[in-house]
């Protein structure tokens, strides 16, 4: 029953993936028509494109979630299901933020090995097609039962392809010789990318917490509040950096980097220490890390062996290993079942 179960949702899935091509490539040729285009720079296709399947992901994220988890906050009391409904639509955002920025790095790549290409309405309402497929697929099927740890690999993801992105498009091409921050001078794709990086890592708190109720109850809701207010503290504190960047508030800018820094350290040892027995692997992986970070930090600053943006990549890798652990070691942890709270209100 189970195996049938699986096939019926695969086969909804290449459904929806169709759909999504049809929609995205007649989409492509009604925005596309006209002289042809190429795939970057000015009056190219890829920020068309690229807002076109940034829009399809979102409705197939959406559109999955309430064909296949609809009626799982009927149960919830009402500030559990506000979470949960607040939580979808960050999501939602994050899909289109996440297709937007794969699409436009790849026409870089694209463009680069293509050189002198430009496509028409025909063309370009393909590859909008194509894209529109790609994404919608990857929403779709996040919608239909979307866990912790996918949404850690899609903080990462995101992040990678932000910079990659930011860089490739960089007006300044020695902008590592100082620091990440140089990178978001007059860089909307860097600075986006951090305030929707902020939003994922507060989502992915939100998620942390609801695989914390469902391990623990609600006698431990005080102290699974307290790990999900870090979270979301430390991701605003992280789309502060992006929304206040260096060259125009230096000193803010600086100060929200330090604080996502301390919010995120804070965050990860309050998770830590809720998680009932301290699970070895996540205790050698935290000492691990606590440790590398102390090394690289040691090495840059009284020997000066590497810039600053060295040490940033060190900090960031490492605590995305960190948070990958932790997301992994709550899925073997936690039941799989949702657990409705039996609080009518958060306060006690």
């Amino acid at each position: 029953m189970e195996r049938e179960q699986r096939l019926r949702g695969e086969t909804r899935a290449v459904w929806a993936t169709v759909l999504c091509f049809v929609v995205g490539a007649a989409a492509g040729m009604l925005i596309l028509g006209g002289d042809a285009r190429p795939l970057t720079g000015e009056g190219s296709l890829a920020m068309p494109v690229a807002g076109i399947a940034g829009a399809v992901s979102a409705v197939a994220f959406l559109t999955s979630t309430l064909l296949h988890r609809r009626g799982e906050t009927a149960p919830m009391p009402r500030w559990q299901a506000v979470v949960s409904d607040l939580s979808s639509i960050a999501l939602t955002v994050a899909f289109a933020a996440v297709t937007v920025m794969g699409v436009l790095l790849t026409a870089e790549i694209l463009a680069a090995g293509l050189q002198g290409l430009r496509l028409g309405a025909i063309g370009g309402g393909l590859l909008a097609g194509v894209a529109c497929a790609v994404g919608g697929r990857f929403a779709f099927g996040a919608g239909v039962d979307l866990r912790t740890a996918d949404l850690a690999a899609l903080l990462f993801g995101f992040l990678v392809i932000g910079t990659l992105f930011a860089m490739v498009t960089a007006a300044d091409p020695r902008w590592w010789e100082e620091n990440f921050s140089q990178l978001g001078s007059g860089s909307w794709a860097f600075n986006g990318t951090l305030v929707v990086a902020g939003l994922l890592v507060a989502t992915v708190g939100s998620y942390i917490g609801r695989d914390l109720h469902r391990l623990l109850g609600d006698a431990a809701l005080a102290r699974i509040a307290a790990v999900v207010a870090l979270w979301a503290t430390t991701g605003i504190a992280l789309a502060a950096v992006g929304l206040l960047p260096l060259h125009r508030a230096p000193v803010p800018h600086d100060i929200a980097a330090f604080a996502t820094l301390v919010l995120f350290a804070l965050a990860a040892w309050r998770t830590a220490a809720v998680i009932p027995g301290t699970p070895r692997a996540l205790l050698i992986t935290s000492i691990g890390v606590g440790a590398l970070v102390v090394i690289a930090v040691v090495l840059w600053v009284p020997f000066g062996l590497y810039s600053a943006t060295v040490v940033e990549a060190v900090v960031v890798g490492l605590g995305l290993l960190w948070m990958a652990t932790l997301v992994r070691v709550l899925a073997i942890l936690v039941p799989a079942a949702s657990r409705p709270s039996a609080r009518p209100s958060l306060l006690p």
